[in-house]
């Protein structure tokens, strides 16, 4: 374990910038031992892996930082300064990390059986991709598919924001017209998600093979679009509360459809 050199704090603040995208494989740029183990133990390859020296004092830290080195991972120990270079965020939490994974096709994200997608068209706040993608992978989701302004969901931002579930949760990029086409094509019924006007949404059946259609954080899903999907879903409201945040709507949708699967 040494400390890292320029290019390497350069290839950090690089990768921040302008994340390196390769249509099989992305590199995600990990802040935090949080992360850093999540990836080793979902299997991912870690290229290298930067610690606070202070930090190290935490013998759980420690240990990971000479689980990495074993692993074959380059390890760096650098000083709070160094730290604050390499890592994207204003108070980094004593470790950053660039991993690699493989990114699924989208007719392999949608192949698996009893297939539950989530589907992200223009959600472009990456805070609320992370925080969907987390409640998919628990509410037990197969996929999660993001179309056109979504935000990367394999940026750090996202990443973060998923606390672990952008690394493991199978996820696709496609065009929205590709991808409405490719869940019509599997059998997959897709539930547009709208604030108001639609189905109730403790009446809608997600028993079957189902796909969750979010819309952006302000208009939503728009007017042509909704005349694509199989049905339209609304969550239930007293008013005057007329819309509620996409995360919160898409985590009510997707326990309904967990409480439905058992």
């Amino acid at each position: 374990m040494t400390g890292a050199s320029h290019s390497s704090v350069k290839r950090y603040r690089e990768l921040a910038r302008n994340p390196h995208k390769n249509g099989h494989e992305r590199e995600l740029l990990l802040d935090g031992p949080h992360l850093l183990f999540e990836a080793r133990k979902s299997g991912l390859p870690i290229e290298s892996a930067a610690f606070e020296q202070d930090a190290l004092a935490d013998p759980s830290i420690r240990t990971l930082a000479e689980q990495l080195a074993g692993d074959g991972a380059d390890v760096f120990i650098v000083s709070r300064k160094t730290l604050h270079t390499m890592s994207p965020v204003r108070t980094p939490a004593g470790a950053v990390g660039i991993a690699r994974r493989a990114v699924p096709t989208l007719a392999d994200a949608l192949a698996f059986p009893r297939a539950l997608i989530v589907v992200a068209h223009d959600v472009q706040d990456p805070g609320n991709v992370g925080g969907i993608m987390r409640t998919a992978e628990a509410a037990g989701a197969t996929a999660f598919v993001a179309t056109a302004a979504t935000a990367d969901p394999f940026g750090w931002k996202a990443v973060r924001g998923s606390m672990g579930s952008a690394l493991r949760l199978p996820i696709a990029r496609g065009d929205i017209e590709d991808v409405l086409d490719a869940l019509r094509r599997s059998g997959i019924v897709t539930n547009g998600l709208v604030p108001h006007g639609g189905d109730p949404l403790f009446a809608a059946d997600f028993t079957k093979p189902s796909a969750l259609v979010l819309g952006s954080e302000g208009p939503g899903l728009s007017p042509e679009l909704l005349q694509r999907v199989d049905c339209c879903i609304t969550v239930p409201m007293h008013r005057p509360v007329e819309s509620l945040n996409v995360g919160v709507a898409a985590a009510l949708v997707l326990y309904e459809a967990f409480r439905q699967r058992g």
